[in-house]
């Protein structure tokens, strides 16, 4: 029973990291606030938004498997850090290091395979192999995303007309300003949506997101 317990707290301790992994996104973007999203707060998110996404669609999904696959999406970024798609590393290689990094935090876990399963659906949601609920996951990951930049653009952390000296997000900033872009979240927003292929229903949630007052 020891080697049981030594085997809880060393996983335990492994994925407690995740509270302190701060979303690298808002570092790139200068969200300015003293306290920044972590990983472990972005995984909360994503559970909390889609049982609600499932509740009032009323989508025929297994909200079990849902909420386990949204807890270990971003397990790798314990050892491995959050990679944003500014950060010049392919699909392949990102997930090929997100998945080493997973087979390692697992390890002492009797059930690690179920959660390799999940994962690995997970990343297969491009695929017609994936799973719905994997498919509905990514949406929820992208859509808690806006969320989150929503929050901070209408409590006045971001800065639409700030320069950012990093070339790759710089280019979208004055392409989407060009484009007609008023807001930070727009900006934000519209970029994302030009990048990922959500269904429509999904789309029609983003622009929601974009164009109304979301927290009060």
């Amino acid at each position: 029973m020891e080697q049981q317990f030594k085997n809880i707290c060393q996983f335990y301790s492994t994925t407690h990291k995740l509270k302190e992994v701060i979303r690298s996104g808002w570092k790139l973007w200068h969200v300015s606030s003293d306290r920044l999203e972590s990983v472990a707060e972005h995984i909360y998110g994503t559970q909390m938004l889609a049982f609600a996404v499932i509740s009032e669609l009323n989508l025929d999904v297994d909200i079990n498997k849902v909420v386990f696959m949204l807890a270990f999406h971003e397990l790798g970024e314990c050892t491995v850090g959050d990679i944003t798609p500014y950060d010049n590393v392919d699909k392949e290689e990102k997930h090929k290091r997100e998945r080493l990094a997973i087979l390692k935090i697992l390890s002492p876990l009797a059930k690690a395979v179920d959660v390799l399963k999940l994962f690995d659906d997970y990343e297969m949601r491009g695929s017609k192999a994936a799973s719905k609920e994997a498919k509905f996951c990514y949406a929820i990951d992208q859509l808690e995303c806006f969320l989150q930049i929503k929050y901070y653009d209408e409590m006045g952390k971001v800065d639409l007309n700030r320069k950012n000296e990093r070339a790759n997000t710089e280019k979208v900033r004055t392409q989407q300003i060009q484009q007609g872009a008023k807001t930070f979240s727009q900006m934000f927003i519209n970029n994302a949506l030009e990048r990922v292929k959500l269904d429509q229903i999904y789309v029609d949630f983003a622009h929601y997101l974009r164009d109304n007052k979301v927290f009060e």
